[in-house]
């Protein structure tokens, strides 16, 4: 009997440091953070940290939350004296 490969769609989260470098991370699994100093670079390495994380939880696949998607807020800081 052929198994059947199931799709995924991860979210991905990218953000850029002080130090240009692109900081990645995937929310649905605890700890799966990488980076890279172009984006490209930084989605290559963080595929290798999910598949590591899959290969932890593969029992628990089918339980990963559905992806909605993301929203960006406005938040105003008060500006400090200096």
């Amino acid at each position: 009997m052929a198994t059947k490969n199931k799709i995924l769609h991860l979210p991905i989260l990218i953000e850029q440091d002080e130090d240009n470098v692109f900081i990645v991370s995937c929310p649905v699994f605890k700890g799966c953070h990488s980076y890279g100093n172009t984006i490209d670079e930084a989605l290559e390495n963080i595929k290798e940290v999910i598949d590591i994380c899959l290969e932890e939880e593969k029992d628990k696949v089918s339980e990963i939350n559905r992806f909605v998607g993301f929203r960006e807020m406005q938040i105003t800081v008060q500006a400090t004296a200096v």
